[in-house]
């Protein structure tokens, strides 16, 4: 049951992992001005502030923020994509996405064992709520931790992965 509120967050997850040049082949030549950078400016600083949210314990405002900051990047690269396109990274940036991304994996790898051992101490604790109360509620205590840890890492994740997006569009911001 829980286990279903998880499942959209890394699907998210992966789907900010797959932001890529897809989108970027595909849409015709467009010129991007001053309102770009507007929005790139606007997604930088809702990125920064749902890292300080995630790290100060606010987890459904950086979630919010991480989410807005994505669909943001989004517009971007469906309107500045063919621009960016002809933009080669620098080697610095090069290493730098690949940095991301990895962490970006791990956050979310890490996530889904937790998601799994949270799951499996719900079921112990299934089976022995009449026979061991007190067991019981360990094990439910700390199931729900590891899901709310789980969410956690798998926001991270999503936050290194617009980092790659902040990064790629940066000359907007200059």
């Amino acid at each position: 049951m829980i286990r279903s509120q998880f499942a959209p967050i890394v699907l998210g997850a992966f789907l900010v992992l797959g932001l890529g040049g897809s989108a970027q082949a595909q849409q015709p030549p467009a010129k991007c001005g001053p309102d770009h950078a507007i929005l790139y400016k606007r997604a930088v600083k809702l990125l920064d502030n749902a890292e300080k949210k995630l790290t100060g314990g606010y987890t459904a405002e950086a979630k919010s923020q991480a989410k807005e900051a994505n669909s943001l990047f989004t517009i971007l690269q469906k309107e500045c994509g063919p621009q960016q396109a002809e933009r080669a990274l620098t080697d610095r940036e090069i290493h730098q996405e690949a940095i991301n991304q990895k962490l970006a994996a791990d956050e979310l790898a890490q996530a889904e064992r937790l998601i799994k051992s949270a799951e499996e101490k719900q079921q112990k604790a299934a089976k022995i709520e009449t026979t061991q109360p007190d067991l019981y509620l360990k094990y439910q205590r700390e199931a729900k931790a590891e899901f709310e840890q789980a969410h956690k890492r798998s926001i991270k994740s999503g936050i290194y992965a617009l980092r790659n997006q902040q990064m790629v569009f940066s000359w907007l911001g200059r």
